[in-house]
């Protein structure tokens, strides 16, 4: 068994995972990131919230290091200095899970190359923060939150990463999640792991910042980093990024690799970018594309995927457009159905038309439960596969459970794993049962661009999904309105969330998505909203609900 690293000094912090995988299922601690923090040399933790880039944009840090006011040893230092300031302590966040002993290190490699004169894109010198199933071969684990696999270190890095340092970013640590991506039990709490504990919303701290991407969505929302990498399954970065006031794009599964990403589903697995803004978010999703021969599916990003897609934001790029709004979303908390009204004028106001559409109804036929049958048996499949590669003892599925069994005082204070169990009892992916549902799940890729044809739709709106509910130990998860992330999820397509606004002190965000490898015309559409509205709000660590 692996040692628990910290864990008589475990402090649980909540990251969980959206809500509408709630509906469907319905190392060591943070410790570890003061004594990894403490390596790094040179930094001196400030006080207060206060910060010298407070929400920087990618382009603006270019320029401060093109002129050199500033190098990416000290932006990547005044980071550091943040996520010691005030994800550990006031008002203690929690959204890192680990520093990267690394960090200023490769910051400093990149400033030399910067100075003699081998820039390599408009990531040089930018520090990243990863979600922590996502391999790193360095010092740092990958463990998706779980204590289970506590030690576990990469032997390669991650296909995107691979492409991610090939760009020149600062990989600056690892971000707590809600453990296994939330896919443990049916009662748990999004943004809580065992290893990471609570990650809490930057906007109102009592608040779960929801998940499975908790960490990276809070980090950034926070200003911890500049840009992030969250994964998604279903919702796992539309999610967060709406309820922390972010952009957060779910690329077409096949645009970016999953090779070296402990797996959920390689039917709607992805990662994908998670920002303050749709540029910096398009900045990102470019470098990392690229067919990956041990992930087959990036196959069919041949031609369609680009190296660049920056060239798409367009202020006009709502004029002429066709919009389907889910209909459904109008019976929602009429503080939030406001929100998306005064959105669709928005919308129009920039040119486009909106046709009201019944898409969930459409999709109805196919049922939560195929979905999560899918999931099921391809958790088991892919985590079986993972483990086996790696040099933890823990080597399956079955042995992920009997650890959490030997340690449930520290693994499972607050809620079980049937879901691990349930997926582990599961046949191999021969298995009927499993083909019926995967046939049934991916017709509505099919009902989806029917839908579309139809009423000569450019993309689908509605609202990304409710604003945050409470951090609920005892009784999990509850529902916290309606969501627009399945229908992307389980077709593969594309899906891309902009801050619409807020529902007393708490953010939400608008939808756009549309059939497969449309990312350019969605950042078109997504970046005219946004320059059209500008709701993007700097969270303010509030402990409570203004009034």
């Amino acid at each position: 068994m692996p040692q628990i690293i910290g864990a008589k000094n475990l402090i649980f912090i909540t990251n969980s995972p959206h809500m509408n995988r709630r509906n469907f299922l319905h190392a060591g601690s943070l410790t570890s990131l003061g004594i990894m923090a403490a390596k790094l040399s040179g930094w001196a933790a400030t006080t207060g919230t206060s910060h010298p880039l407070e929400e920087a944009t990618i382009t603006q840090l270019q320029e401060n290091m093109q002129k050199g006011s500033e190098t990416s040893v000290s932006i990547t230092q005044s980071y550091i200095n943040r996520i010691l300031a005030i994800d550990q302590k006031g008002p203690t966040l929690k959204a890192v899970i680990e520093l990267n002993p690394d960090a200023l290190s490769i910051a400093a490699a990149l400033d030399k190359e910067r100075q003699q004169g081998r820039i390599r894109g408009p990531l040089h010198g930018i520090p990243v923060l990863i979600k922590d199933n996502i391999n790193t071969a360095d010092q740092m684990m990958t463990t998706a939150g779980s204590l289970a696999l506590s030690g576990n270190k990469a032997k390669a890095d991650a296909f995107i990463i691979r492409q991610l340092r090939l760009a020149g970013a600062v990989l600056l640590g690892k971000t707590n999640l809600s453990e296994w991506a939330n896919f443990r039990s049916e009662h748990a709490t999004s943004a809580w792991s065992s290893r990471g504990g609570q990650t809490k919303c930057p906007y109102i701290l009592d608040r779960n910042p929801s998940g499975s991407s908790a960490g990276s969505a809070v980090a950034t929302a926070a200003n911890l980093c500049t840009v992030s990498i969250g994964t998604e399954t279903d919702g796992s970065i539309v999610s967060p990024a709406s309820i922390n006031g972010l952009v957060g794009i779910k690329p077409t599964v096949g645009l970016w690799s999953r090779s070296g990403i402990i797996p959920i589903s390689a039917t709607q697995d992805t990662a994908g970018p998670m920002a303050r803004s749709v540029k910096d978010a398009a900045i990102l999703l470019g470098p990392l594309t690229g067919v990956d021969a041990t992930d087959p599916v990036t196959n069919e990003s041949k031609g369609k995927a680009l190296k660049d897609y920056t060239k798409f934001l367009d202020k006009n790029g709502l004029k002429g457009k066709r919009i389907g709004i889910e209909k459904s979303h109008f019976t929602a908390n009429p503080d939030l159905v406001q929100l998306l009204r005064d959105a669709m004028t928005v919308l129009e106001a920039q040119g486009a038309t909106i046709v009201e559409v019944d898409l969930l109804k459409a999709l109805e036929p196919i049922g939560r439960r195929s979905e999560f049958l899918v999931l099921l048996y391809e958790f088991k499949d892919g985590v079986n596969r993972y483990l086996s590669g790696t040099d933890l003892t823990i080597r399956s599925l079955k042995d992920v459970i009997a650890f959490n069994e030997a340690h449930a005082a520290q693994v499972m204070p607050f809620f079980k794993q049937e879901t691990l169990t349930d997926s582990n009892n599961k046949g191999d992916l021969s298995s009927p049962e499993y083909t019926v549902a995967l046939t049934l799940t991916l017709s509505s890729r099919k009902i989806i661009a029917e839908l579309m044809a139809q009423h000569q739709l450019d993309a689908l709106s509605g609202i990304t999904n409710g604003p945050a509910c409470c951090i609920d130990l005892v009784n999990g998860d509850y529902d916290n309105g309606p969501s627009l992330s399945t229908p992307a999820a389980i077709s593969g397509f594309p899906h891309i969330t902009v801050p619409m606004g807020l529902v007393h002190g708490l953010p939400a965000g608008i939808s756009f998505f549309a059939t497969a490898y449309t990312e350019p015309q969605l950042i078109s559409m997504a970046y005219a909203y946004e320059q059209a509205s500008h709701k993007r709000t700097i969270p303010a660590f509030k402990t409570d609900l203004p009034g």
